[in-house]
């Protein structure tokens, strides 16, 4: 059973940062391909950014430049650092196994104006 749990979020003014973890177990991590997903309050859930197993990365346009994802295949982690947050960013966080459709609970991330 694969598990996603993510981690990190919070509240930050903007122009601040955060960093977003989101740990799996019950997968061989090195061999998957994850994502970042987030849904703001009335929105569809949108994507963010994926990495591939291979370390390919793409970024949604409208974090690019600001966000960084990556992966620590040591860890069965992956990560999402957020830079020059802005009030639009304001959503839940969730990572994804993108294989297998597999979700973690998401992680509340709030910027304030």
């Amino acid at each position: 059973q694969v598990q996603l749990v993510e981690s990190g979020g919070g509240l930050v003014q903007a122009g601040g940062s955060l960093r977003l973890s989101c740990a799996a177990s019950g997968t061989i991590f090195g061999l998957i391909a994850m994502a970042w997903y987030r849904q703001a309050p009335g929105k569809q859930r949108e994507w963010v950014a994926g990495i591939t197993r291979g370390g390919s990365i793409n970024y949604a346009d409208s974090v690019k430049g600001r966000f960084t994802i990556s992966r620590d295949n040591a860890k069965n982690t992956v990560y999402l650092q957020m830079n020059s947050l802005k009030p639009e960013d304001t959503a839940v966080y969730y990572c994804r196994e993108t294989a297998r459709d597999y979700w973690g609970q998401g992680t509340q991330v709030t910027v304030s104006s």
